[in-house]
């Protein structure tokens, strides 16, 4: 993970760096797919890493761009979260950015998450935010905005929630020096379309 922070004003703003992750909602589909890349500096370090995973018995999805241990302990908690309020992602969620927001050991880790079930997609920062975000994609990290775009470009064909999230990552990994074409993919299907 690469940082670097500026002052503007009364707040520090954060870039995150290294990686790219997107998430999908398309019919019965939601998708989200990750690059392998794990850079430190200008050096390449893995190329096969997994940024993604499955919570509460693969019910919840998420994945992350940032420091490495800290979304670990961010995927902890909110699978901690996910069984105290189960099949209730916001308020777990929400919870979740509460004492990430407010804890002063949690207030110190850096890394940002995409959690999905089946109904709900939100975007998770360690500022406070749960974000549900527009249009059925969102994505994260340094090639973050390049994935967006792509799969902003194809939503209306008629390629499936993977095949778009596949093309977007592939348009993003040309593009981004911090992103590889080494791409995991989670899916979750809904009964209903």
């Amino acid at each position: 993970m690469i940082r670097s922070s500026y002052s503007s004003g009364e707040h520090n703003k954060i870039i995150w760096h290294a990686t790219t992750i997107i998430a999908v909602r398309k019919a019965n589909q939601i998708v989200l797919a990750g690059d392998g890349q794990v850079s430190l500096g200008s050096t390449i370090m893995k190329s096969t890493a997994n940024k993604l995973r499955r919570l509460v018995k693969g019910d919840t999805i998420a994945g992350f761009a940032g420091a490495t241990a800290d979304a670990f302990t961010l995927f902890e908690r909110l699978e901690t979260k996910l069984e105290m309020y189960p099949k209730q992602l916001v308020r777990a969620a929400v919870e979740l950015a509460k004492d990430w927001r407010t804890d002063k050991y949690l207030r110190r880790l850096e890394a940002m998450l995409i959690v999905a079930d089946t109904r709900t997609t939100l975007v998770v920062s360690g500022l406070g935010d749960v974000l549900e975000p527009e249009g059925n994609i969102v994505a994260i990290g340094s090639g973050g905005n390049y994935a967006l775009a792509a799969a902003k470009a194809m939503i209306d064909s008629d390629l499936t929630a993977e095949e778009i999230a596949r093309k977007a990552m592939r348009i993003a990994a040309d593009i981004c020096v911090y992103t590889n074409h080494n791409v995991s993919i989670e899916l979750l299907e809904s009964d209903s379309k």
